[in-house]
Protein backbone atom coordinates (compact mmCIF):
# COMPACT_ATOMS: atom_id res chain seq x y z
CA UNK A 1 0.00 0.00 0.00
CA UNK A 2 0.99 3.64 -1.00
CA UNK A 3 0.15 7.02 0.54
CA UNK A 4 -0.82 8.30 -2.92
CA UNK A 5 -3.76 6.06 -2.10
CA UNK A 6 -5.74 8.68 -0.45
CA UNK A 7 -9.76 10.08 -1.91
CA UNK A 8 -9.33 13.49 -4.14
CA UNK A 9 -11.12 14.77 -1.50
CA UNK A 10 -8.32 14.61 1.26
CA UNK A 11 -6.53 17.85 2.29
CA UNK A 12 -2.97 18.26 1.27
CA UNK A 13 -0.53 19.53 3.69
CA UNK A 14 3.49 19.82 4.10
CA UNK A 15 3.46 16.59 6.23
CA UNK A 16 1.87 14.45 2.75
CA UNK A 17 4.35 13.02 0.86
CA UNK A 18 2.72 11.17 -1.71
CA UNK A 19 5.80 9.46 -3.28
CA UNK A 20 6.71 7.72 -0.24
CA UNK A 21 5.75 4.66 1.29
CA UNK A 22 4.08 4.47 4.64
CA UNK A 23 7.08 2.65 6.34
CA UNK A 24 9.33 5.93 6.15
CA UNK A 25 6.53 8.26 6.69
CA UNK A 26 4.94 6.66 9.95
CA UNK A 27 7.92 5.15 12.62
CA UNK A 28 5.40 2.72 14.45
CA UNK A 29 5.12 0.55 11.06
CA UNK A 30 8.69 -0.38 11.82
CA UNK A 31 7.48 -1.41 15.32
CA UNK A 32 7.69 -5.13 15.77
CA UNK A 33 4.98 -6.14 17.74
CA UNK A 34 5.32 -9.14 20.34
CA UNK A 35 1.70 -9.40 21.96
CA UNK A 36 0.63 -12.45 21.77
CA UNK A 37 -3.12 -12.76 20.37
CA UNK A 38 -4.70 -13.18 24.05
CA UNK A 39 -3.52 -11.00 25.28
CA UNK A 40 -4.39 -8.55 23.11
CA UNK A 41 -8.06 -9.61 23.77
CA UNK A 42 -7.37 -9.12 27.35
CA UNK A 43 -6.12 -5.69 26.85
CA UNK A 44 -9.41 -4.68 25.11
CA UNK A 45 -11.68 -6.24 27.06
CA UNK A 46 -10.32 -4.05 29.87
CA UNK A 47 -10.36 -1.44 27.72
CA UNK A 48 -13.74 -2.03 27.06
CA UNK A 49 -15.21 -3.04 30.39
CA UNK A 50 -15.54 -0.24 33.12
CA UNK A 51 -17.87 1.14 35.70
CA UNK A 52 -20.39 1.77 32.90
CA UNK A 53 -20.97 -2.05 33.80
CA UNK A 54 -22.65 -0.76 37.36
CA UNK A 55 -25.35 1.22 35.73
CA UNK A 56 -26.78 -0.91 33.41
CA UNK A 57 -28.91 -2.39 35.80
CA UNK A 58 -30.41 1.05 36.37
CA UNK A 59 -30.49 1.26 32.20
CA UNK A 60 -32.29 -2.01 32.26
CA UNK A 61 -34.85 -0.94 35.18
CA UNK A 62 -36.02 2.22 32.92
CA UNK A 63 -36.16 0.45 29.57
CA UNK A 64 -37.31 -2.98 30.26
CA UNK A 65 -35.89 -6.22 29.22
CA UNK A 66 -36.35 -6.61 25.54
CA UNK A 67 -35.62 -2.92 24.46
CA UNK A 68 -32.32 -2.57 26.53
CA UNK A 69 -31.10 -5.77 24.40
CA UNK A 70 -32.36 -4.44 21.63
CA UNK A 71 -30.27 -1.26 22.38
CA UNK A 72 -27.51 -3.30 23.81
CA UNK A 73 -27.25 -5.57 19.88
CA UNK A 74 -27.35 -2.43 18.06
CA UNK A 75 -24.55 -0.32 19.94
CA UNK A 76 -22.21 -3.45 20.13
CA UNK A 77 -23.01 -4.24 16.23
CA UNK A 78 -22.27 -0.98 15.26
CA UNK A 79 -19.50 -0.93 17.55
CA UNK A 80 -17.55 -3.64 15.87
CA UNK A 81 -18.55 -2.23 12.43
CA UNK A 82 -16.81 1.10 13.16
CA UNK A 83 -13.71 -1.08 14.22
CA UNK A 84 -13.79 -2.46 10.91
CA UNK A 85 -14.06 1.03 9.51
CA UNK A 86 -10.75 2.66 11.57
CA UNK A 87 -9.02 -0.69 10.79
CA UNK A 88 -9.65 -0.30 7.02
CA UNK A 89 -8.87 3.35 6.85
CA UNK A 90 -5.83 2.55 8.79
CA UNK A 91 -4.80 0.14 5.82
CA UNK A 92 -5.06 2.07 3.23
CA UNK A 93 -2.83 5.09 4.68
CA UNK A 94 -0.17 2.70 6.48
CA UNK A 95 -1.46 5.04 10.49
CA UNK A 96 -1.89 3.82 13.36
CA UNK A 97 -3.16 6.55 15.54
CA UNK A 98 -6.72 7.98 15.90
CA UNK A 99 -5.07 11.28 15.99
CA UNK A 100 -3.50 10.85 12.56
CA UNK A 101 -6.63 9.28 10.80
CA UNK A 102 -7.94 12.67 11.42
CA UNK A 103 -5.18 14.51 10.00
CA UNK A 104 -5.40 12.74 6.89
CA UNK A 105 -8.75 12.79 6.86
CA UNK A 106 -9.59 16.80 7.55
CA UNK A 107 -6.10 18.44 8.25
CA UNK A 108 -4.93 19.94 11.27
CA UNK A 109 -9.16 20.30 12.72
CA UNK A 110 -9.56 16.77 11.99
CA UNK A 111 -6.45 15.72 14.68
CA UNK A 112 -7.56 18.62 16.89
CA UNK A 113 -11.73 16.99 17.28
CA UNK A 114 -10.19 13.15 17.60
CA UNK A 115 -7.54 14.32 20.39
CA UNK A 116 -9.84 16.57 21.90
CA UNK A 117 -12.77 14.08 21.87
CA UNK A 118 -10.62 11.45 23.45
CA UNK A 119 -8.71 13.17 26.09
CA UNK A 120 -12.22 14.25 27.52
CA UNK A 121 -13.13 10.86 26.87
CA UNK A 122 -10.68 9.12 28.91
CA UNK A 123 -10.30 11.65 31.33
CA UNK A 124 -13.81 11.21 32.32
CA UNK A 125 -13.73 7.46 32.60
CA UNK A 126 -10.50 7.57 34.47
CA UNK A 127 -12.00 10.04 36.92
CA UNK A 128 -15.01 7.71 36.98
CA UNK A 129 -12.93 4.93 38.40
CA UNK A 130 -11.51 6.88 40.81
CA UNK A 131 -14.53 8.19 42.14
CA UNK A 132 -15.54 4.15 42.73
CA UNK A 133 -11.92 4.27 44.57
CA UNK A 134 -12.60 7.25 46.54
CA UNK A 135 -16.23 6.36 47.97
CA UNK A 136 -15.86 2.15 47.85
CA UNK A 137 -12.58 1.54 49.33
CA UNK A 138 -13.37 3.30 52.83
CA UNK A 139 -16.38 1.50 53.16
CA UNK A 140 -14.60 -2.00 52.31
CA UNK A 141 -11.76 -0.84 54.80
CA UNK A 142 -14.66 -0.14 57.31
CA UNK A 143 -16.06 -3.20 56.55
CA UNK A 144 -13.40 -5.50 57.44
CA UNK A 145 -12.56 -3.83 60.24
CA UNK A 146 -16.03 -3.83 61.91
CA UNK A 147 -16.10 -0.45 62.32
CA UNK A 148 -19.43 1.15 62.80
CA UNK A 149 -19.03 4.62 63.58
CA UNK A 150 -16.15 6.13 60.94
CA UNK A 151 -13.77 8.14 62.81
CA UNK A 152 -11.37 10.76 61.42
CA UNK A 153 -8.75 7.86 61.05
CA UNK A 154 -6.28 9.01 57.76
CA UNK A 155 -7.22 5.42 56.22
CA UNK A 156 -10.78 5.52 56.36
CA UNK A 157 -10.58 9.18 54.43
CA UNK A 158 -11.12 8.49 50.79
CA UNK A 159 -8.79 11.67 49.36
CA UNK A 160 -5.98 9.97 50.86
CA UNK A 161 -6.72 6.55 49.58
CA UNK A 162 -7.09 7.92 46.06
CA UNK A 163 -4.07 9.47 46.04
CA UNK A 164 -1.98 6.17 47.65
CA UNK A 165 -3.39 3.88 44.93
CA UNK A 166 -2.87 6.08 42.31
CA UNK A 167 0.88 6.75 43.71
CA UNK A 168 1.42 2.76 44.14
CA UNK A 169 -0.37 1.45 41.68
CA UNK A 170 -1.60 3.43 38.85
CA UNK A 171 1.34 5.42 38.54
CA UNK A 172 3.90 1.93 38.07
CA UNK A 173 1.76 0.72 35.22
CA UNK A 174 1.22 3.98 33.89
CA UNK A 175 4.83 4.24 33.29
CA UNK A 176 5.12 1.26 31.24
CA UNK A 177 6.30 1.63 27.41
CA UNK A 178 4.03 -0.70 25.42
CA UNK A 179 0.85 -1.48 26.12
CA UNK A 180 1.21 -4.91 25.65
CA UNK A 181 2.90 -5.27 28.62
CA UNK A 182 -0.45 -4.71 30.95
CA UNK A 183 -1.88 -7.93 29.15
CA UNK A 184 -1.63 -9.68 32.95
CA UNK A 185 -3.08 -6.91 34.69
CA UNK A 186 -5.63 -6.76 32.17
CA UNK A 187 -6.40 -10.82 32.66
CA UNK A 188 -6.44 -10.20 36.54
CA UNK A 189 -8.51 -7.00 36.13
CA UNK A 190 -11.03 -9.26 34.12
CA UNK A 191 -10.92 -12.18 36.32
CA UNK A 192 -12.38 -9.98 39.05
CA UNK A 193 -14.75 -8.43 36.66
CA UNK A 194 -16.19 -12.15 36.10
CA UNK A 195 -16.29 -13.13 40.07
CA UNK A 196 -18.26 -9.60 40.24
CA UNK A 197 -20.96 -10.99 37.43
CA UNK A 198 -21.26 -14.62 38.41
CA UNK A 199 -21.68 -13.34 42.67
CA UNK A 200 -24.81 -10.83 41.06
CA UNK A 201 -26.04 -13.64 38.69
CA UNK A 202 -26.13 -16.67 41.80
CA UNK A 203 -26.79 -14.63 44.60
CA UNK A 204 -30.13 -12.94 44.07
CA UNK A 205 -31.15 -11.72 47.39
CA UNK A 206 -34.60 -11.83 46.95
CA UNK A 207 -35.59 -13.29 50.99
CA UNK A 208 -33.36 -10.36 51.88
CA UNK A 209 -35.43 -7.68 50.67
CA UNK A 210 -38.86 -6.89 51.99
CA UNK A 211 -41.95 -8.23 49.81
CA UNK A 212 -43.68 -4.97 49.97
CA UNK A 213 -40.59 -2.76 48.42
CA UNK A 214 -40.03 -5.88 45.85
CA UNK A 215 -43.67 -4.98 45.19
CA UNK A 216 -43.81 -1.38 44.81
CA UNK A 217 -40.62 -1.62 42.47
CA UNK A 218 -41.63 -3.79 40.09
CA UNK A 219 -45.04 -1.74 40.10
CA UNK A 220 -43.38 1.39 39.51
CA UNK A 221 -40.87 -0.24 36.52
CA UNK A 222 -44.09 -1.28 34.95
CA UNK A 223 -45.79 2.06 35.21
CA UNK A 224 -42.45 3.96 34.04
CA UNK A 225 -42.12 1.20 31.09
CA UNK A 226 -45.69 1.63 29.96
CA UNK A 227 -46.49 5.25 30.53
CA UNK A 228 -43.06 6.60 29.18
CA UNK A 229 -42.35 7.26 25.56
CA UNK A 230 -40.18 4.86 24.06
CA UNK A 231 -38.29 7.50 22.78
CA UNK A 232 -37.19 9.15 25.90
CA UNK A 233 -36.56 6.02 27.16
CA UNK A 234 -34.01 5.54 24.25
CA UNK A 235 -32.68 8.55 24.30
CA UNK A 236 -31.31 7.99 28.17
CA UNK A 237 -30.29 4.65 27.39
CA UNK A 238 -27.78 4.94 24.29
CA UNK A 239 -25.28 6.99 25.81
CA UNK A 240 -24.65 4.71 28.57
CA UNK A 241 -24.48 1.54 26.46
CA UNK A 242 -22.44 4.14 24.05
CA UNK A 243 -19.87 5.16 27.02
CA UNK A 244 -19.81 1.35 28.35
CA UNK A 245 -18.89 0.15 24.49
CA UNK A 246 -16.01 2.74 24.20
CA UNK A 247 -12.54 1.14 23.38
CA UNK A 248 -11.86 2.91 20.00
CA UNK A 249 -8.66 5.26 20.90
CA UNK A 250 -7.22 1.46 22.75
CA UNK A 251 -7.77 -0.59 18.91
CA UNK A 252 -4.91 0.93 16.93
CA UNK A 253 -2.39 0.81 19.36
CA UNK A 254 -2.75 -2.23 20.32
CA UNK A 255 -3.08 -3.33 16.65
CA UNK A 256 0.85 -1.89 16.37
CA UNK A 257 1.86 -3.89 19.31
CA UNK A 258 -0.24 -7.19 18.22
CA UNK A 259 2.18 -10.05 16.99
CA UNK A 260 1.95 -11.18 13.38
CA UNK A 261 -0.38 -7.98 12.99
CA UNK A 262 -3.37 -8.07 9.88
CA UNK A 263 -6.73 -6.41 9.63
CA UNK A 264 -8.45 -9.98 10.17
CA UNK A 265 -6.59 -10.78 12.94
CA UNK A 266 -6.89 -7.60 14.79
CA UNK A 267 -10.81 -7.68 13.73
CA UNK A 268 -11.30 -11.22 15.51
CA UNK A 269 -9.28 -9.86 18.66
CA UNK A 270 -12.01 -6.83 18.42
CA UNK A 271 -15.21 -9.13 17.77
CA UNK A 272 -14.33 -11.57 20.54
CA UNK A 273 -13.49 -8.81 23.11
CA UNK A 274 -16.80 -7.64 22.15
CA UNK A 275 -19.11 -10.50 22.18
CA UNK A 276 -17.35 -11.06 25.88
CA UNK A 277 -18.58 -7.90 27.32
CA UNK A 278 -21.56 -7.89 25.25
CA UNK A 279 -22.29 -11.03 26.91
CA UNK A 280 -21.39 -9.87 30.25
CA UNK A 281 -23.18 -7.09 30.37
CA UNK A 282 -26.49 -8.22 29.72
CA UNK A 283 -26.23 -10.85 32.69
CA UNK A 284 -25.17 -8.37 35.09
CA UNK A 285 -27.80 -5.97 33.57
CA UNK A 286 -30.33 -8.70 34.13
CA UNK A 287 -29.71 -10.23 36.97
CA UNK A 288 -28.76 -7.08 38.86
CA UNK A 289 -32.21 -5.75 37.66
CA UNK A 290 -34.05 -8.75 38.71
CA UNK A 291 -32.74 -8.60 42.20
CA UNK A 292 -33.72 -5.43 43.06
CA UNK A 293 -36.58 -4.51 39.99
CA UNK A 294 -37.36 -0.53 40.55
CA UNK A 295 -35.18 -0.57 43.93
CA UNK A 296 -32.38 -0.77 41.70
CA UNK A 297 -29.90 2.29 42.28
CA UNK A 298 -27.98 3.88 39.47
CA UNK A 299 -24.62 2.57 41.05
CA UNK A 300 -25.65 -1.40 41.67
CA UNK A 301 -23.02 -1.32 44.68
CA UNK A 302 -24.88 0.97 46.01
CA UNK A 303 -27.69 -0.80 46.24
CA UNK A 304 -26.43 -4.36 47.25
CA UNK A 305 -24.72 -2.85 50.24
CA UNK A 306 -28.62 -2.04 51.56
CA UNK A 307 -28.99 -5.58 52.06
CA UNK A 308 -25.63 -6.22 54.55
CA UNK A 309 -22.76 -3.91 54.59
CA UNK A 310 -20.76 -6.43 55.99
CA UNK A 311 -21.73 -9.59 54.18
CA UNK A 312 -18.79 -11.80 53.01
CA UNK A 313 -19.91 -12.09 49.81
CA UNK A 314 -20.84 -8.47 48.88
CA UNK A 315 -17.00 -6.97 50.75
CA UNK A 316 -15.40 -9.37 47.91
CA UNK A 317 -17.66 -8.29 45.48
CA UNK A 318 -16.76 -4.81 45.81
CA UNK A 319 -13.40 -5.56 46.53
CA UNK A 320 -13.25 -7.13 42.81
CA UNK A 321 -14.55 -4.16 41.79
CA UNK A 322 -12.12 -1.79 42.98
CA UNK A 323 -9.26 -4.11 41.75
CA UNK A 324 -11.10 -3.84 38.48
CA UNK A 325 -11.19 -0.59 37.68
CA UNK A 326 -7.70 0.19 39.59
CA UNK A 327 -6.08 -1.69 36.51
CA UNK A 328 -8.02 -0.53 33.98
CA UNK A 329 -6.97 3.11 34.91
CA UNK A 330 -3.61 2.28 32.83
CA UNK A 331 -5.10 0.92 29.82
CA UNK A 332 -6.83 4.22 29.24
CA UNK A 333 -4.67 6.53 30.13
CA UNK A 334 -2.38 5.39 27.47
CA UNK A 335 -4.60 6.79 24.69
CA UNK A 336 -4.60 10.18 26.29
CA UNK A 337 -0.83 10.44 26.29
CA UNK A 338 -1.03 9.65 22.97
CA UNK A 339 -3.43 11.90 21.97
CA UNK A 340 -0.99 14.80 23.86
CA UNK A 341 2.06 13.63 21.97
CA UNK A 342 0.49 14.09 18.56
CA UNK A 343 -1.26 17.21 19.36
CA UNK A 344 2.09 18.70 20.78
CA UNK A 345 4.50 16.84 19.89
CA UNK A 346 3.84 15.39 16.45
CA UNK A 347 8.00 14.69 15.17
CA UNK A 348 9.49 13.79 18.64
CA UNK A 349 10.47 10.38 18.94
CA UNK A 350 10.06 8.51 22.31
CA UNK A 351 11.51 10.68 25.10
CA UNK A 352 11.61 9.05 29.02
CA UNK A 353 11.21 12.47 30.30
CA UNK A 354 8.44 13.13 28.53
CA UNK A 355 6.61 9.63 28.90
CA UNK A 356 6.78 10.48 32.37
CA UNK A 357 5.68 13.76 32.99
CA UNK A 358 3.01 13.52 31.06
CA UNK A 359 1.86 10.30 33.15
CA UNK A 360 2.33 12.01 36.35
CA UNK A 361 0.54 15.33 35.39
CA UNK A 362 -2.95 13.51 33.58
CA UNK A 363 -3.15 11.16 37.33
CA UNK A 364 -2.13 14.69 38.92
CA UNK A 365 -5.37 16.33 37.25
CA UNK A 366 -7.66 13.26 37.68
CA UNK A 367 -7.04 12.97 41.92
CA UNK A 368 -7.36 16.79 42.19
CA UNK A 369 -10.81 16.55 39.93
CA UNK A 370 -12.09 13.62 42.08
CA UNK A 371 -11.29 15.37 45.51
CA UNK A 372 -11.79 18.95 44.49
CA UNK A 373 -14.98 18.84 42.51
CA UNK A 374 -17.47 16.40 44.62
CA UNK A 375 -20.00 17.23 40.81
CA UNK A 376 -17.51 16.03 38.53
CA UNK A 377 -19.52 13.08 37.36
CA UNK A 378 -22.25 15.15 36.45
CA UNK A 379 -20.17 16.64 34.28
CA UNK A 380 -18.18 14.16 32.68
CA UNK A 381 -21.65 12.13 32.36
CA UNK A 382 -22.20 15.40 29.96
CA UNK A 383 -18.99 14.69 28.36
CA UNK A 384 -19.51 11.06 28.04
CA UNK A 385 -22.73 11.62 25.99
CA UNK A 386 -21.25 13.44 23.44
CA UNK A 387 -17.44 12.25 23.25
CA UNK A 388 -18.52 8.74 23.19
CA UNK A 389 -21.21 8.96 19.82
CA UNK A 390 -18.27 10.53 18.02
CA UNK A 391 -15.34 8.40 18.68
CA UNK A 392 -17.28 4.61 18.47
CA UNK A 393 -20.05 6.15 15.53
CA UNK A 394 -19.12 9.63 14.00
CA UNK A 395 -15.42 9.84 13.27
CA UNK A 396 -14.90 6.20 12.29
CA UNK A 397 -17.57 6.71 9.84
CA UNK A 398 -16.33 10.14 8.43
CA UNK A 399 -13.19 9.24 8.15
CA UNK A 400 -13.71 6.10 6.34
CA UNK A 401 -15.82 8.11 3.72
CA UNK A 402 -12.64 10.89 3.19
CA UNK A 403 -9.57 8.50 3.49
CA UNK A 404 -11.21 5.56 1.50
CA UNK A 405 -10.83 6.36 -2.50
CA UNK A 406 -13.73 6.70 -4.28
CA UNK A 407 -12.21 4.25 -7.36
CA UNK A 408 -12.04 1.74 -4.55
CA UNK A 409 -15.40 2.21 -3.31
CA UNK A 410 -17.64 5.40 -5.22
CA UNK A 411 -19.78 7.22 -2.71
CA UNK A 412 -22.36 5.72 -4.09
CA UNK A 413 -21.68 2.16 -3.27
CA UNK A 414 -23.67 0.22 -0.46
CA UNK A 415 -20.62 0.43 2.22
CA UNK A 416 -20.29 4.40 2.13
CA UNK A 417 -24.33 4.49 1.76
CA UNK A 418 -24.66 2.66 4.91
CA UNK A 419 -21.58 4.48 6.54
CA UNK A 420 -22.90 7.73 5.96
CA UNK A 421 -26.22 6.63 7.62
CA UNK A 422 -24.19 5.51 10.48
CA UNK A 423 -22.42 8.41 11.03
Amino acid sequence: LRVSHVSPHTPHNNNTVLSCSPLCLYPWNQFEGKTSFGMSVFNLGNAIMGSGILGLSYAMANTGVVLFLVLLTVVAVLSSYSIHLLLKSSGIVGIRAYEQLGQRAFGTPGKMAAGIAITLQNIGAMSSYLYIVKYEFPLVIQAFLGVDNPSSEWYLNGNYLVIMVSISVILPLALMKQLGYLGYTSGFSLTCMVFFLISVCTVIHTDSIDLHVLQVGAGATVSMVTSQSIFFQTAYTIPILAFAFVCHPEVLPIYTELKNPTKQRMQHVSNISIVVMYTMYFLAALFGYLTFYGEVESELLHTYSRLDPYDTLILCVRLAVLTAVTLTVPIVLFPVRRAIQQLFFPNKTFYWPRHIVIAVTLLTLINMLVIFAPNILGIFGIIGATSAPCLIFIFPAVFYIRIVPEEEEPMRSTPKILVSDVS
